[in-house]
């Protein structure tokens, strides 16, 4: 079943909407409905699945937290060492 929605959005906004749906020959009922449906879609994708929380379980909690300095400093020892610098 529709039902119809009023929304309140800038002229210029409905527009360029307008005619890049009818670029893409879909309604702009059709792409705010697909744009909605996607919202529901990236919810339930950032669930954290049973998967995912066993190897988040796995991280220690105390892992380093290192500057970009630090950072550079650690590639640069690092290099050295591997080529003999």
């Amino acid at each position: 079943m529709t039902t119809k929605l009023t929304l309140t959005i800038e002229k210029s906004v409905i527009e360029k909407a307008k005619k890049y749906a009818k670029g893409t020959q879909r309604s702009l009922s059709e792409m705010v409905q697909k744009y909605l449906e996607s919202l529901g879609e990236i919810k339930t994708a950032n669930e954290t699945t049973p998967k995912m929380k066993k190897l988040l379980e796995k991280i220690p909690e105390n892992i380093p937290q290192y500057t970009d300095e630090e950072l550079d400093d650690i590639k640069r020892e690092h290099l050295e060492k591997k080529h003999i610098l």
